[in-house]
């Protein structure tokens, strides 16, 4: 019992200072900011990142091949929707409120720019998918195609996925907490489907009758 209660203890504890410096990143804002927080934040609806997928899956076609390219696409895409799904069923399990259902938060002020939306947030899957779309293309890409560099690649979409999940916390959706775990979770799955599409990867053969090493 006592092992419990302190353990009880930590969770209130971190649970606390999570909304602390949720409220911290929160209330760094500005009329401009918020508007580019916002268009990073709707990555379902804005044209901008419509845009952006299709030159990644036109990219991961021309420099693999159509084989190797839709193998790594679907992997992409299976990656995504299933921590889309697995998310709809932790947020219904855990039951932790977004920040903007939460009485505290906003009568200590949070800044909110979107609609409120579901009423739970744990964990986030704007930082969940967008991780794991960046670890599954990239691993993907560099293993398959060693005659090119991705390096600038890789950086500017580990700072899109970034920027994405944090203006989460700055729109209100969610805590700092929940984002950290979401790219904990989706850098995970992202690595997991790689391998599964190097597996695949490893059964098709180039131009000169090889199967990539």
């Amino acid at each position: 019992m006592e092992g419990a209660s302190e353990i009880t203890d930590a969770l209130r504890w971190m649970h606390h200072l999570d909304k602390d410096v949720t409220l911290a990143i929160n209330g760094c804002n500005s009329p401009v900011s918020d508007v580019i927080w916002q268009v990073f934040s709707d990555t379902n609806d804005t044209h901008i990142w419509f845009v952006l997928y299709i030159a990644i899956a036109v990219l991961i076609i021309v420099r693999l091949g159509w084989k190797r390219g839709l193998m790594l696409i679907a992997c992409c895409v299976i990656c995504v929707v299933g921590i889309d799904q697995l998310d709809n069923l932790v947020k219904v399990s855990v039951q932790r409120l977004r920040p903007v259902h939460d009485a505290d938060m906003m009568a200590r002020g949070l800044h909110v720019l979107e609609v409120p939306g579901r009423l739970y947030g744990f964990f986030s899957a704007h930082a969940a998918t967008t991780a794991s779309f960046v670890t599954c293309t990239m691993l993907g890409l560099t293993y398959s195609d060693k005659r090119h560099s991705y390096t600038l690649l890789g950086i500017l979409l580990t700072v899109w996925a970034l920027l994405v999940s944090i203006s989460r916390v700055f729109v209100g959706k969610h805590f700092l907490g929940d984002v950290l775990v979401g790219l904990l979770i989706g850098t995970l799955f992202g690595y997991i489907f790689a391998v599964i599409y190097r597996s695949l990867a490893n059964t098709v053969k180039d131009k000169g009758g090889h199967s990539p090493s």
